[in-house]
């Protein structure tokens, strides 16, 4: 794998995960900052270190949360997963409960995407701004090898071909071509991460039945275009011009049903903008961050 990717060329910080109980489960996530609130959701078969490469930047002026959403787990894995990105977002306001955090900035990546979604639609006065990076729900395409593995027993033998001798690493250098315009440049650390959770107990089967609930043959399952006309709080779309798993014409689709948002197409970058090029991610957040906001409607104690 390492003729894959360059060195990495600083460390990073490492942040420690923290833990809280959310409805009988132990909820995962890192956190750094202190400030206003600013919450990412990761996307599906990820979890909140993929965040790592922006959180310091972020966490100059703020309070930075990144989630593990539950089935992404790495200590235990449920197989059956969770029914919808609907449940997913319940589970995200009641973590936000447990910590007493009321109103937030709210950014999610591709599943996460939807599951940030879900959550302003619900509950529109917990988000001062909302920011979609490359999320799901915003049309019925996704890429076909996606939509095949979800078909009755294609996952099943995914799975037992990626425990052949050498199937770990040709699962997750095809994850990499599918993920990154360059796979070649995808970072050193985010590779190993990869490749470490495809080889955790039971990650796969999880995987496999969060992708059923997400997708079928036909795509999408879910599409919430025809509801983004409510969301008035100010809006960010991030896309790569150049991604494979989730097409870019959903972004504009998207930008032009929110009636607040702003686009940022990221040219040559694939379905990880905020891995792919974190510094230009980090300069379009920050622009949303910073303009002026209506002032807070709701508070609760730190």
């Amino acid at each position: 794998m390492s003729a894959l990717v360059p060195r990495q060329r600083s460390a990073r910080p490492v942040l420690p995960e923290r833990r809280v109980r959310v409805d009988g489960e132990d909820v995962g996530y890192v956190e750094a900052g202190s400030g206003p609130v600013l919450v990412l959701l990761h996307g599906h078969e990820q979890d909140a270190t993929t965040w790592r490469r922006v959180m310091p930047a972020l966490a100059e002026d703020r309070r930075v949360i990144a989630v593990t959403l539950p089935g992404h787990e790495r200590t235990q894995v449920p197989v059956d997963g969770y029914a919808a990105t609907r449940d997913l977002a319940r589970s995200v306001g009641g973590f936000l409960d447990a910590l007493g955090i009321g109103d937030v900035d709210l950014v999610g990546h591709s599943m996460g995407g939807a599951v940030a979604l879900h959550l302003a639609l619900t509950d529109p006065s917990r988000v001062r701004t909302l920011t979609l990076v490359a999320a799901a729900g915003l049309g019925r395409e996704v890429n076909p090898l996606i939509a095949l593995g979800t078909l009755p027993g294609v996952g099943e033998w995914a799975i037992q071909l990626s425990r052949l001798p050498g199937g770990h690493v040709q699962r997750t250098v095809l994850s990499m071509a599918m993920l990154f315009a360059r796979p070649w440049r995808a970072p050193a650390g985010f590779l190993r991460e990869a490749h470490a959770m495809g080889r955790r107990p039971g990650q796969l089967e999880a995987s496999t039945a969060l992708s059923r609930a997400l997708f079928n043959v036909a795509g999408q399952r879910e599409v919430l275009l025809g509801e983004l006309h409510t969301l008035t709080m100010p809006s960010l779309v991030v896309w790569g011009a150049w991604d494979l798993v989730l097409p870019a014409h959903h972004a504009r689709a998207a930008t032009g049903r929110l009636p607040r948002a702003r686009l940022a197409m990221f040219p040559a970058c694939g379905h990880l903008p905020h891995v792919e090029q974190p510094d230009r991610f980090i300069a379009e957040l920050r622009t949303l961050l910073t303009q002026p906001q209506p002032q807070t409607r709701r508070h609760h104690a730190a």
